[in-house]
């Protein structure tokens, strides 16, 4: 058992209950640290969870997870035995492309998909073969380096481990664009747009950007993973997070709001809220971004810090690029795309522009501009899980990528979330328009007022286990800082974003080996 903090209130304390901090608090209660989860809002699992809206359950986020379920989370920490089932979804995903042509279907078994492929795209199948011998192997790889805290003996085993497969295409891809490593195993649209769709472009980046290569992996993660959504939604992953950490004896306290992380000596001392009341512990995780946790959080910093905070303070501010709209919808739409399967629309259907348009997206997104035809991931989820709409009714989600924060002319009296809808509505057949309910969106500015995300944006590692090896900035990577106590996770640190808790798991080990 962990050493306490005899004289403290709490042996641990989390900031910020997003599934990362659940994760990292459930594993702390779990080994006996008497544990409390600090959290701004007032539910629980920040841009991971579902809330109410017009008498439906929708996710904050988009409802598909894969490496989550490539952890040992679940299992480890009894998730089933607190509520969490999910949905296996197959297809994963559905790709089409706005300059249309047939939609093809995304499968976790590699053989059905090609089977699919050879149906609508045949001149494809040969380069996707190749791409998966390449790619398979070290999305294998990235899977397993996430689930320990990275270090080169560590990686070294599991390279032996794998008899060095997979670390070949990291180490190439990670210095090449991504649009370069797809262009050498596709040439049409219909293969590379949904790529980049999946992958650069829910990082914010131009696929053209030299060493977003990894971002080409995006298919063959949904080999390796299997795709599923939890009955319920999305948020009943934090749900049963919060009830084994309760279960264990840890408390999780919501609409208090951190104003200070105290130091004492060369250590933490715990926090200090924003009404004056002083919370107590030798060992605080900070599962927010590393910016407000170093540069307004932390007081009194130790000396050994002020590299760290110098750091920090100079770091340039991102802004966030994603928005997501819900509607309330009388039927699902009938893509034109999907012809015989209307039923596909409840699979993530992945709407992609050309791969030129994707970069000039990327540039207008600078000018705060919005592409006429954006990247989209849409799905009906009430489809595969009728609890999440009212009786009769459906759940409508769309994703919309490079939807720049600081829009030209504002957001508040901006035409672009109904614009979307509109033009997604040329993809139908007639009716869509007509079948809408209430509908809201999601757009930066309300990620920003309503979720607590400077400009919008959720602060991501990006980079796979080679990126983490070498890291200018090592507090990412290894949970701890130069501030005796005080820890980082979520999913600023490895390896990321996404429902993934592979970070919430791998600083709650690095606290305990140190306590």
């Amino acid at each position: 058992m962990a050493t306490r903090g005899q004289d403290a209130d709490f042996d641990a304390i989390v900031i910020g209950a997003g599934h990362n901090g659940l994760v990292c608090a459930a594993y702390l209660a779990r080994a006996g640290l008497r544990t409390v989860v600090l959290e701004a809002r007032a539910g629980v699992g920040g841009t991971a969870a579902s809330e109410q809206f017009a008498g439906a359950t929708v996710n904050i986020c988009n409802c598909d997870h894969i490496t989550f379920r490539t952890t040992p989370v679940i299992e480890e920490l009894g998730l089933a035995a607190h509520g969490l089932r999910y949905l296996d979804m197959d297809p994963s995903t559905v790709n089409m492309t706005w300059d249309g042509g047939p939609a093809w279907t995304s499968h976790h078994d590699v053989e059905q998909t090609i089977d699919g492929l050879a149906r609508t795209h045949p001149d494809e199948v040969d380069g996707y073969r190749r791409y998966l011998a390449a790619a398979m192997p070290a999305v294998r790889l990235v899977f397993d380096a996430a689930n320990d805290p990275p270090s080169l003996g560590g990686l070294t085993r599991k390279v032996l481990g794998k008899r060095g497969k997979g670390v070949g295409t990291l180490l190439r891809w990670s210095r090449r664009s991504a649009a370069d490593v797809l262009r050498s195993y596709f040439s049409s649209d219909a293969l590379l747009g949904p790529a980049v769709v999946t992958g650069p472009m829910v990082w914010g980046i131009s696929p053209e950007l030299a060493g977003s290569g990894l971002g080409a992996l995006t298919y063959a993660i949904r080999h390796v993973g299997t795709v599923g959504r939890p009955v319920g939604g999305s948020g009943m992953v934090p749900v049963a997070l919060r009830a084994v950490l309760e279960h264990h004896g840890g408390e999780v306290r919501t609409s208090v709001r951190v104003a200070e992380i105290t130091c004492e000596g060369s250590a933490v001392r715990g926090v200090r809220l924003d009404d004056g009341t002083e919370i107590t512990a030798p060992t605080v995780v900070s599962a927010c971004n590393p910016h407000d946790t170093f540069v307004s959080w932390l007081k009194s910093p130790p000396s050994q810090a002020d590299a760290l905070v110098r750091r920090w303070r100079a770091a340039p501010a991102e802004q966030g690029y994603e928005s997501k709209l819900d509607a309330i919808i009388d039927t699902p739409p009938k893509l034109v795309a999907l012809g015989d399967h209307p039923e596909r629309i409840g699979s993530t259907v992945v709407v992609a522009p050309s791969l030129a348009n994707i970069h000039h997206g990327y540039e207008m997104m600078g000018r705060g501009e919005v592409l006429r035809q954006p990247g989209m991931m849409v799905n009906v989820p009430s489809i595969a899980d009728p609890t999440l709409a009212p009786e009769g009714k459906h759940v409508f989600s769309m994703e919309v990528l490079f939807t720049p924060y600081q829009l030209r002319g504002g957001w508040a009296s901006s035409r672009e979330p109904r614009r979307w809808l509109d033009q997604f509505a040329s993809l139908t057949e007639p009716g869509f328009s007509e079948s809408l309910g209430e509908w809201r969106a999601m757009t930066p500015d309300r990620y920003e007022r309503e979720f607590n995300l400077p400009a919008g944006h959720a602060t991501s590692f990006a980079g796979g286990p080679l990126a983490a090896l070498r890291n200018k900035d090592p507090e990412l990577v290894r949970y701890e800082t130069p501030v005796k106590g005080l820890y980082l996770t979520g999913a600023a640190t490895f390896p990321g974003a996404g429902v993934w808790g592979a970070s919430g798991r791998n600083a709650a080990l690095t606290v305990l080996r140190r306590t």
